[in-house]
């Protein structure tokens, strides 16, 4: 890219910073652009991106843009603080199109400061079944914006790895996977396949049992402490952080503080009445949890209509 060439591009990234600010989607070919500038940075991308602390992790979001703007004001603001989002960007509130456009603005304007995962809704069979694909085509009037963000998605890293001692991932374990080199290798540029172990990193959840069951999902597993004691073993982990999993009080340990799950969704579909939660690693070993309510009502725009009960 030539000095000019990049120059408009800052000033295009600096232009949308502006536009997302106030809840809104961008033009057609500016979002176009903007997913050309994210894959590349995303080419660029391990399947495990290895990151360093201090570093704020969040859960499930949902297109809820304006419990995404209060998590923000709890954590702060990029680049001031660097995060890794565990997946499930989209599907289900009202704004999964704003939410998912803000942070890739984010990540076009500061690559190195936000690290995106692929959760179980970055799918094609998903979002069309839960409110993205009926969202991109309602407010553009075509489906060429859902097919840019779904090519987005099969490129986005599968997890993230911090200071070599904390794996990220939306899901959870599976039984073909035991150690993250096998991560590493697992070709993700693809559809979410329906089993297998990117399907079960992806779907898999932990639960009071010893060993793996089938899960009541329909995909994935679900695992227990022991397959948990044993990645961590093999791979020399303290930590396995996920998300995938409505937590009423935002956080969950489990299996001796070895596993948490994080949410990040306050008052999941504007019904479940829950806390929501982000987790700020100051080390590897020293993390705060932050918590934060859903912004009131008053505060936020309600779409006066929507065309599908999405919860589930």
């Amino acid at each position: 890219m030539n000095e000019n060439s990049s120059s408009n591009t800052n000033g295009d990234i600096d232009r949308w910073l502006e536009w997302i600010k106030d809840c809104k989607y961008l033009p057609e070919t500016d979002f176009k652009q903007l997913c050309t500038i994210i894959s590349d940075i995303f080419f660029e991308e391990s399947n495990v991106q290895p990151i360093f602390s201090p570093v704020t992790i969040c859960g499930d979001l949902h297109g809820q843009y304006y419990d995404v703007q209060e998590l923000f004001r709890t954590g702060g603001y990029p680049p001031d603080t660097q995060y890794i989002f565990m997946g499930d960007f989209v599907d289900r509130g009202y704004y999964s199109l704003e939410t998912l456009t803000q942070l890739l603005v984010f990540k076009a304007k500061w690559p190195d400061r936000i690290t995106l995962l692929r959760g179980n809704h970055e799918s094609r069979q998903v979002t069309q079944v839960y409110g993205f694909y009926d969202e991109c085509m309602k407010k553009y009037g075509n489906a060429n914006l859902w097919r840019f963000c779904c090519r987005l998605f099969d490129l986005m890293p599968i997890g993230a790895l911090i200071d070599n001692e904390v794996l990220c991932i939306h899901g959870g374990l599976s039984p073909d996977i035991g150690t993250i080199d096998q991560m590493r290798i697992i070709e993700r540029d693809q559809e979410i396949p329906h089993r297998g172990g990117f399907c079960d990193l992806m779907w898999s959840d932990p639960d009071d049992i010893d060993w793996w069951a089938i899960s009541p999902r329909g995909a994935g597993w679900l695992f227990g402490e022991k397959p948990t004691s044993q990645f961590m073993h093999n791979n020399q982990l303290s930590l396995i952080c996920r998300a995938h999993q409505l937590v009423q009080e935002g956080i969950k340990f489990m299996f001796d503080e070895h596993l948490v799950t994080v949410w990040s969704a306050p008052n999941y579909c504007y019904r479940c009445g829950n806390i929501a939660a982000i987790l700020a690693f100051h080390t590897a070993t020293n993390h705060e949890t932050k918590l934060f309510n859903a912004v009131p009502d008053n505060q936020r725009v309600i779409p006066s209509k929507t065309t599908t009960p999405y919860f589930l």
